[in-house]
C-alpha cells in the first residue's frame, strides 16, 4: 500500500466541513461548495477516465481557496457524494510551484477512501461527485496550491437507504436511527436467543454480498449480557471494509445474501462468535449483537 501524501489526510490541516447538498434523485441537483475557478482556467487536463491524466498548467499556481471542474461528467443517476461517505477513487497529485508530480501520488489503482479522513479541502473538491466522474482541483498549500485530478469509480452510501421492514421476532433489541444513520439500541432484560437471529430493518436493492465478496460497511457491536456498545464504525469516524472470511462466522452468515442498502440486526451466540476465548474488551462467551449498514461492494 502507498503512503498517502500529508496533503491527501485530515490530521493538521484547514478544518472545512461537507455541507449539505441534499439532491432528491440525480447529480445536478446537486451544488458543490468548491467554485469554478483556477482548476477550470488554468488546468489542462486530458486522457480518458480510468487511466493517467495529462496534466498542464503555468506555474507557479496559487490558490487562497479550493475550487474545481468537472473535467468529466459521471453517471447521473448513478450515486452522489454529499455527506461522510466512502468513495473508490485513482488521483494524482501536482506541486503547483514546480509543476511536478508529488512524490507517492503518481495516478495509479483505485482505492478507497473515506471523506472524514481526508483534508476537508479536497473533500470540499469532491462534493457532488458520481460514479465515472474527473474532477480536477486546486488546494491550497502554504503560499502556494497543489493540483489534483481524481477518478471517482464508486461513491458508497452514508447510511442504509432500503425500505423499512417489521421485525416480527419476539425478544430482539430494538433499534432508533438518528438523522445521520447512527443506530441506537435497547437490549432485553430477558434471556439471549440460543441461536443466531437475524432480522432485516431497512431491505435495500443494490448488489447482493456473497461470500467473496469485499463490504462497505457501518457497524455497532454490543454485548448483550453487559448492554454495552464495544464498537463502532461510527463512533471510530469512518466506514470499515471486509470480507466475510474476515469475520467471525455469525456475523458473515448473516450478511451473505444481503443486499446494499440494507441495514441488518444479527445476536450472535458465543458459539458462533469469540467462543470461550476473550477478545479485547470482549469477555469470553459472549451473546454479541450489531446493528450493520451495508454500504456497498468493491469488484
Amino acid at each position: 500500500m502507498r503512503k498517502a501524501p500529508a496533503l491527501l489526510l485530515s490530521a493538521g490541516l484547514l478544518m472545512a466541513t461537507l455541507t449539505g447538498c441534499a439532491p432528491t434523485s440525480a447529480a445536478d441537483s446537486c451544488v458543490p461548495t468548491a467554485p469554478d475557478g483556477a482548476a477550470s482556467t488554468l488546468i489542462d487536463v486530458s486522457g480518458s477516465f480510468g487511466s493517467a491524466p495529462q496534466v498542464d498548467f503555468p506555474t507557479p499556481v496559487k490558490a487562497q481557496q479550493t475550487e474545481r471542474a468537472l473535467v468529466i461528467a459521471g453517471d447521473d443517476d448513478g450515486p452522489v457524494l454529499t455527506g461522510n461517505q466512502s468513495v473508490r477513487m485513482a488521483l494524482a497529485m501536482y506541486d503547483g510551484e514546480t509543476g511536478e508530480p508529488v512524490p507517492g501520488a503518481a495516478y495509479g489503482e483505485p482505492a478507497v477512501y473515506a471523506t472524514s479522513q481526508l483534508n476537508p479541502e479536497i473533500t470540499k473538491g469532491l462534493e457532488c461527485a458520481t460514479p465515472g466522474s474527473r474532477i480536477a482541483m486546486t488546494v491550497p498549500q502554504g503560499d502556494q496550491a497543489a493540483i489534483l485530478v481524481a477518478d471517482i469509480f464508486d461513491v458508497f452510501l452514508a447510511k442504509a437507504d432500503g425500505a423499512d421492514r417489521p421485525v416480527l421476532q419476539p425478544g430482539l433489541p430494538s433499534v432508533v436511527t438518528a438523522a445521520d444513520g447512527t443506530p441506537g439500541l435497547t437490549i432485553p432484560k430477558s434471556d439471549p436467543p440460543k441461536e443466531l437471529a437475524v432480522a432485516v430493518l431497512k431491505e435495500g436493492d443494490g448488489e447482493t454480498v456473497s461470500k467473496a465478496s469485499r463490504m462497505i460497511v457501518h457497524y455497532t457491536g454490543a454485548l448483550w449480557s453487559e448492554r454495552t456498545i464495544f464498537d463502532s464504525s461510527w463512533q471510530n469516524g469512518s466506514p470499515a471494509t471486509f470480507s466475510p472470511e474476515e469475520i467471525i462466522p455469525g456475523f458473515a452468515t448473516a450478511l451473505v445474501g444481503k443486499q446494499v442498502g440494507s441495514q441488518i440486526l444479527v445476536v450472535i451466540p458465543p458459539e458462533l462468535g469469540y467462543g470461550e476465548q476473550a477478545n479485547a474488551t470482549i469477555p469470553a462467551n459472549s451473546t454479541l449483537v450489531f446493528v450493520v449498514d451495508i454500504l456497498g461492494t468493491l469488484p
